[in-house]
């Protein structure tokens, strides 16, 4: 087929579901030109539900987590008891598209930028063929998850009985990615993604006149020496062999329209990113230490606000393995990567990794030259729908394999 022309993959799973490409090119291109922001995602549940319903799955869950939805398919036996999770996120990012093409954003304002239509349309694609063929011994849980972008849709599910309806042993995710060639996969059995940090320093000095400095406290000033001092923390403080980034992405302080105005407080905000909770707890002390510190020396007074967002995604062990091990027999070991750099980025699959033991893994869908993520000419590449659903179909398949083949 044409659309399958360029990935190179094997096995049964990727034939099957490459016979449906048009229909899941269909569905990912309907869901970019309609994209939901975290928990408003009903037109984007009822597509997948309506799709579900069509594959033939035996039993669909709403409302799980908001708008969460989760199908259960079961394979031709039962006797293994086991349950394995899939996972794909659903919502869409609050950012104007600037694409052209005819299946661009109708709304203003939103737009999938991270590929998550594309996610959906992969799950539904193994959906479809799991219910069709069932060539495993166990039951398959899919879930189709809100509110990734910052809205932690994961834990809002986990707290909603996820786990407990769906006592799942493991459970996987897959995300997209630019800077991959279409045709390759990327899992570590460690870390994936960071942990993300939200930071707010309020700093409160003394305003008054700008003719007049000697008798304010400069909370810009101040802010600045903070900013400055915040970059020694990583450098001097963590090893070089671990990793940790901070950064100060926005200042408030005054009026623009008050030029001659010394303002009275400022505030900075930034975020934290981190693998392990021992240099996510230093990186937290050291800037109340260090933010209080230069504020006291200026003469005034700095407050630390730090929220943990989202925890580091680590793949267990023996699930990163298996990961792996699936991939390569999809397309080959030699288009497998499973020592990749971690990606600094977040992901709040971490908070099922956090519950079960599982992995996460990249898809290549770019390479070269491809917009990144969170891009406003960002498109999810069509072309690898058949490989991402394979992937999945092909960790149940192998994950709870039928103990004797039937004819």
């Amino acid at each position: 087929m044409p659309h399958t022309a360029r990935i190179r993959a094997q096995g049964r799973a990727f034939a099957h579901i490459a016979a449906y490409h048009p229909e899941l090119t269909a569905l990912r291109r309907d869901l970019h030109a309609h994209p939901e922001i975290g928990f408003e995602e009903h037109y984007t549940a009822k597509r997948v539900i309506e799709s579900l319903k069509v594959c033939g799955v035996d039993e669909i869950h709403t409302g799980i987590g908001k708008t969460g939805v989760v199908a259960v398919i079961h394979g031709r036996q039962r006797t293994s008891g086991h349950l394995i999770g899939l996972r794909a996120d659903m919502d869409a990012l609050p950012m104007t598209e600037h694409n052209d093409f005819a299946w661009k954003s109708t709304k203003a304002g939103m737009m999938h930028a991270c590929g998550h239509d594309g996610h959906t349309a992969m799950l539904v694609g193994a959906a479809r063929y799991l219910a069709e063929t069932r060539r495993f011994d166990g039951t398959a849980v899919l879930i189709f998850q809100p509110g990734e972008e910052g809205f932690a849709g994961a834990k809002a599910m986990i707290e909603d009985g996820l786990f407990e309806r769906f006592p799942v042993q493991s459970v996987y995710g897959m995300h997209n990615w630019p800077q991959m060639r279409p045709g390759t996969v990327g899992v570590n059995p460690g870390p994936m993604m960071a942990a993300a940090d939200r930071i707010t320093i309020e700093i409160t000095g003394k305003g008054g006149h700008g003719a007049h400095p000697y008798l304010t406290v400069d909370p810009v000033v101040v802010s600045a020496h903070i900013i400055t001092a915040v970059q020694s923390i990583v450098s001097r403080n963590v090893r070089a062999v671990d990793s940790a980034v901070i950064s100060l992405c926005a200042m408030q302080a005054g009026d623009l329209g008050a030029f001659s105005v010394v303002p009275g407080s400022a505030t900075l905000v930034g975020t934290v990113r981190t693998f392990s909770p021992e240099i996510q707890a230093l990186v937290q002390r050291r800037l109340n230490e260090v933010c209080s510190g230069v504020a006291m020396g200026l003469g005034a007074t700095a407050h630390v606000k730090y929220e943990r967002i989202y925890p580091a995604t680590i793949n267990s062990t023996d699930e990163g393995r298996f990961a792996a091990q699936v991939a390569q027999a999809l397309v080959g070991e030699e288009h497998v990567d499973t020592e990749m750099d971690p990606s600094m980025g977040a992901e709040d699959f971490s908070f099922m990794l956090q519950v079960k033991p599982g992995a996460y893994l990249r898809l290549g869908q770019g390479g070269e030259g491809s917009c990144f993520l969170h891009n406003s000419r960002y498109d999810f590449n069509d072309e690898v729908l058949p490989l991402g659903a394979a992937l999945h179909a092909g960790l149940v398949e192998q994950g709870m394999p039928l103990q004797t083949e039937e004819h």
